[in-house]
């Protein structure tokens, strides 16, 4: 396993109903094997949904990816081994043993935000290469930048046509 002293957002895959329980776990090792520098945070995205019942409205939290936790951490032999003995924990997401990190624009919607801004050396009409997410291995020309928003829109061919498609500053690199 490569040591990364960075810490990044994991997607563990728990038993379903165990979320809470996995979370509350993994936070007492983190604790009990002063693992504070290495496993920063643990969480189980919540989302407020409104239900009706007998003509009843009210506002309940649910959670977003039931039989998911996430967990902020520093990936190494030792942290995979405490998360992934954790009980309740079946595996982390991603292709066979080897846990994939979510990128900055995946964790936007779960209300994580990236406060480091990127500062980008391409421009409109650029050609880039996605280093991450579903378009990895694409390349197309730029269209647009938003420094703001981070975020960069590109023409991917598919289906024979150009498609535009917005991505992370950090899903993509130059090509070349």
């Amino acid at each position: 396993m490569s040591e990364s002293s960075e810490a990044k957002w994991y997607v563990v895959h728990t038993y379903s109903g165990y979320e809470n329980k996995v979370k509350a776990d993994i936070e007492k090792t983190i604790t009990n094997r002063h693992l504070e520098e290495q496993i920063h945070e643990v969480r189980v995205p919540m989302e407020d949904v409104v239900e009706v019942k007998n003509d009843v409205r009210r506002t309940v939290q649910r959670k977003m990816y039931p039989g998911y936790v996430l967990v902020n951490m520093v990936m190494n032999d030792d942290t995979w081994y405490v998360v992934r003995n954790t009980r309740g924990v079946t595996g982390f997401v991603g292709p066979g043993s080897k846990p994939v990190p979510l990128s900055a624009a995946d964790m936007e919607p779960l209300g994580v935000k990236s406060e480091e801004k990127i500062l980008v050396d391409f421009e409109v009409g650029d050609e880039v290469v996605v280093i991450a997410g579903a378009w990895k291995d694409a390349s197309g020309k730029i269209t647009s930048i938003n420094p703001n928003k981070q975020k960069v829109t590109i023409l991917v061919e598919m289906f024979g046509r150009a498609t535009p498609v917005e991505l992370g500053f950090a899903e993509v690199r130059k090509a070349g």
